[in-house]
């Protein structure tokens, strides 16, 4: 099989990995890719959210199966596009994808079906939200821009003035774009976050391993929110009991509520959950695999992703017995000093070929190659990536191979997984 790849980042990395291990391939194309990513397929100029291009470009290369990994193209209707010119993909349909695109969306999904989730008011005007704040008058409270905003569109003031300066930013200066149109607000939950990736051909699901995200740049769960700085999986949080909690009164009805709207998903739908003294809650929804928690949960992958690939498209996902290895994962992400805002580009990596230790897997989120040589061309730049038996086995490795790899103000957090390993001394 040939196979395409749409998109250009470290979960594309991982997914692109991870395809390339499948007896059934032989090609595999990617667009538009990265430096890291053209050692391992070949990559075409196309933009991930060029919808002709990506088309015309399957058409050319004859490409047998086509994995859409970006919300944007998804939410875009990329799938419907490719379906319609008769190709086999891998992601949901724009009207399911909308499940992401829409925090009003979900947000009233959850509440018609009874899924657990937040208590919220959706508004679009930004003086009603800051007199509703105003009037609860509780702090944290978490203001969201209704559509895509890279991971970003979540604020979570601890003041009325902060509130206040937010909703502005989101609703009248635009920060996100026409994504601050509407914003949803909601109470504050307090709880372990887990994420699970799940794969659904709309019928069945089956739940990936789990894995902990840490979205702030700094130590310490300080700084701006990112799009996130590092995963750990399994999260200790996430016990037997909970998982299975979770198939009954989450992962389930999400399948069923949106067939019942006629908006059947097929691909992966990404879990971010809150497991409150109340039991486990939806966060948000993603209508694709998370980024970096993909670059966790597939090295520990054992089944043939292109078997699941084709189970989901053909729904035939429940007579599929997916494997997964009892290892830890660790992903730590290197990123440009200064990002998530202002960042130079351009910057020389260097230490990469001695910085692959047995068990360590270097993902390439934003890297290009120029003059023959590998330079940063993104905020988000590596995902160092490494299995072991326990999770701090793993981020041993992980740490250690981040201390070889070297560009000017290379930034990363020092206290990835630190959280769960407390977990698990409890």
């Amino acid at each position: 099989m040939k196979v395409l790849v749409v998109g250009g980042g470290g979960r594309e990395h991982a997914l692109i990995r991870k395809i390339k291990e499948s007896p059934k391939v032989n090609e595999i194309a990617c667009c538009p890719g990265n430096g890291g990513i053209s050692y391992d397929a070949t990559c075409y100029p196309v933009s991930a959210t060029d919808i002709d291009g990506v088309v015309n470009l399957a058409k050319e290369i004859k490409a047998d199966f086509v994995v859409v990994a970006p919300d944007d193209p998804l939410v875009a209707g990329m799938v419907d596009a490719l379906n319609d010119a008769g190709f086999a993909t891998f992601g949901p349909k724009a009207n399911a994808a909308i499940i992401e695109g829409s925090k009003v969306f979900s947000k009233d999904l959850m509440l018609k079906y009874n899924i657990p989730t937040a208590e919220y008011k959706v508004f679009d005007n930004a003086e009603d939200v800051i007199d509703y704040i105003r009037e609860k008058n509780e702090f944290p409270t978490v203001i969201k821009a209704d559509g895509l905003a890279l991971g970003k569109g979540v604020i979570i003031p601890e003041s009325l003035e902060e509130a206040e300066a937010g909703v502005r930013e989101i609703m009248e200066d635009k920060i996100f774009g026409e994504s601050g149109n509407h914003v949803v607000v909601e109470e504050f939950l307090t709880g372990p976050e887990v994420s699970v990736l799940a794969f659904t051909d709309g019928k069945c699901v089956k739940p990936m391993v789990s894995s902990m995200d840490h979205k702030r740049a700094l130590d310490g769960d300080k700084g701006l929110n990112t799009g996130g700085m590092g995963t750990v999986s399994p999260n200790p949080y996430y016990t037997d009991e909970i998982a299975k909690e979770c198939m009954d009164t989450i992962f389930m009805p999400t399948i069923e509520a949106m067939n019942k709207e006629g908006r059947t998903f097929k691909g992966c739908l990404y879990f971010g959950l809150m497991i409150t003294k109340k039991g486990p809650k939806v966060i948000e929804y993603n209508c694709r695999f998370g980024d970096p928690e993909t670059q966790v949960v597939l090295p520990r992958l054992k089944t043939d992703i292109m078997e699941i690939f084709e189970a989901i498209n053909n729904e035939t996902l429940s007579d599929l017995d997916i494997e997964w290895s009892d290892d830890a994962c660790t992903c730590v992400v290197m990123a440009s000093g200064g990002y998530p805002k202002s960042y130079p580009k351009g910057l020389e990596i260097t230490g990469l070929t001695n910085g692959q230790a047995d068990g360590v897997i270097v993902y390439h989120a934003g890297t290009a190659i120029e003059d023959n040589k590998l330079v940063t061309s993104g905020g988000r730049v590596l995902g160092v990536t490494a299995l072991g038996n326990t999770i701090e086995d793993a981020l041993k490795k992980s740490y250690e191979a981040v201390d070889k790899i070297n560009f000017q103000n290379k930034h990363y957090r020092k206290d990835i997984g630190q959280k769960a390993l407390n977990a698990l001394k409890k």
